[in-house]
């Protein structure tokens, strides 16, 4: 039975309470706005519960083995399996075992005020929300409305896909036991780092992937390293290759995958790890004007185009994909509707604290797995299409004096994409063990703009991998 409907009024409504929303809210909330937040599922979102701290609290353990299984002293005493029930242990302890309530204490101690539900516009400034009772709230946003519902995994519609019950990313990081054999379709971040946990934990993996090669929205060699990794792991891995339909008889039982080269591939379990779609297909666009489930297109401090009062925050924009990104995000957005609020005009120029620049030349990303690969800002292939006259200097990582130490036998590679005629770094990569650490050196210098005489100062510690550094700039320099 559905309660009256509750009217309430505000000055800032956010709608999704991931890391996203939540930063949001801290800005306004932080400026003096008072803020409802609107959410149907756990308090924190999806990188809380299935992504981001999941998937690295089972990824640490196989890193770290593996980088310890090229000490020697130490590699002997590593080479039995891990133990898998500690591993999935310590994953459900970063998950919050899937409960919210600190996250929840967190947002009621900022003082924003929390509706359980399904939050849906339902006109200018409006919003209504289900709670799981069928009570009914309506909201009202005096300055402003933030859509911060995330993005979902894209599942193909494949012949037999609904009666497969196939994973996705989140079945992936939350499963509680090692599937004996695990087919994964998609070679990006997920495909890639799920391939890497669970054939660790014993999974047989078969990879299949339709293009080229690993991780294509990085420099080639990335994916040639972490796919020569994976192999020499155990993986299967097969390129230039799909599905074509999926088929399992009884719930329990195998999976079977058809590939359109006619072979099949048997599985206990599947894994679709072949992109995300926005979360705005049942939010009330059509009352607004907008396109039900579509990416909600932003200026730089994530207000939607042709709006006053609605802003599209993280991955819904479809900038840039990425947790901390989308935080970033926030705090542009939660600061731009701050000072809309108090009538302030938002400065215009690039360095302003309420335009998010860094989404499109410096976008920071680390893969985490076994080697790491990392890179921010355009590859060579983007920076030449963006037409800038540029080189790019290349380094075995394996060179420098911090990476032998790292470990035997190390394996890594950097490129540093170089504007001629500023020079400038447009971008970086690296792949290999413990590289992720580098990267924001590599983003200060991108985002900052700072030129290479004056990154030739910057002196890197000796022995230590950030020595690459100084490597790439006397490459460039003797060119």
């Amino acid at each position: 039975m559905t309660s009256a409907a509750l009217d309430t009024e505000y000055d800032v409504v956010v709608i999704g309470a991931g890391p996203v929303g939540e930063n949001v809210a801290d800005r306004t909330r932080a400026a003096g706005l008072s803020t409802a937040v609107v959410e149907a599922e756990l308090i924190g979102g999806e990188c809380s519960y299935w992504a981001c701290m999941p998937s690295k609290a089972l990824l640490r353990p196989v890193v770290a083995r593996a980088d310890a299984r090229h000490l020697p002293g130490l590699d002997k005493a590593v080479q039995g399996p891990l133990d898998t029930g500690a591993v999935l242990a310590r994953r459900d302890v970063y998950a919050s075992h899937w409960k919210d309530d600190g996250q929840v204490a967190w947002l009621e101690g900022i003082g924003a005020d929390i509706y359980r539900g399904q939050g849906r516009l339902t006109g200018e400034r409006r919003v209504s929300v289900t709670a799981p009772d069928g009570t009914e709230h309506h909201l009202t946003a005096r300055h402003a409305v933030a859509v911060c519902t995330g993005s979902r995994a894209v599942v193909p519609a494949l012949p037999g896909v609904d009666g497969a019950h196939p994973w996705t990313s989140r079945e992936a990081t939350s499963a509680k036991e090692v599937p004996d054999r695990l087919v994964i379709i998609g070679g990006g971040v997920v495909g890639t780092e799920m391939a890497t946990v669970w054939q660790a934990l014993g999974a047989q993996v078969t990879l299949l992937v339709r293009g080229k090669g690993l991780l294509p929205k990085m420099e080639p060699f990335a994916g040639e390293l972490v796919a020569r990794a994976l192999t020499e792991a155990g993986v299967d891995i097969r390129t230039g290759t799909s599905a074509t339909s999926v088929h399992r008889a009884l719930p329990d039982g195998p999976v079977t995958v058809e590939l359109d080269n006619g072979e099949q591939v048997e599985a206990d379990e599947i894994l679709f790890a072949t992109g995300r779609a926005p979360r705005t297909d049942d939010l009330g666009l059509e009352t607004v004007g907008l396109k039900p489930g579509s990416w909600l297109t932003v200026d730089d401090s994530c207000r939607v185009d042709d709006t006053t009062w609605l802003y599209a925050v993280g991955d819904v924009n479809h900038r840039a994909l990425l947790t901390h990104q989308g935080k970033y995000q926030a705090r542009i957005a939660g600061a731009a509707i701050a000072a809309r609020a108090a009538g302030t005009p938002l400065e215009t120029d690039r360095w302003s604290a309420h335009t998010a620049t860094a989404d499109h030349a410096a976008v920071p990303q680390v893969v985490f797995t076994d080697p790491e690969a990392a890179s921010v800002g355009l590859t060579l292939a983007e920076a030449e299409q963006a037409g800038h006259r540029v080189r790019a200097v290349d380094l075995d990582l394996a060179a420098v004096a911090g990476a032998g130490l790292y470990a035997d036998g190390y394996r890594g590679r950097a490129r540093m994409v170089v504007d001629l005629d500023r020079e400038i770094v447009l971008g970086v990569t690296f792949v290999g063990p413990g590289i992720g650490e580098l990267l924001h050196s590599a983003t200060v210098a991108v985002v900052g703009e700072v030129p290479l005489d004056r990154l030739w100062h910057a002196v890197p510690s000796y022995p230590t991998i950030s020595e690459g550094w100084l490597r790439l700039l006397e490459a460039y320099r003797d060119a």
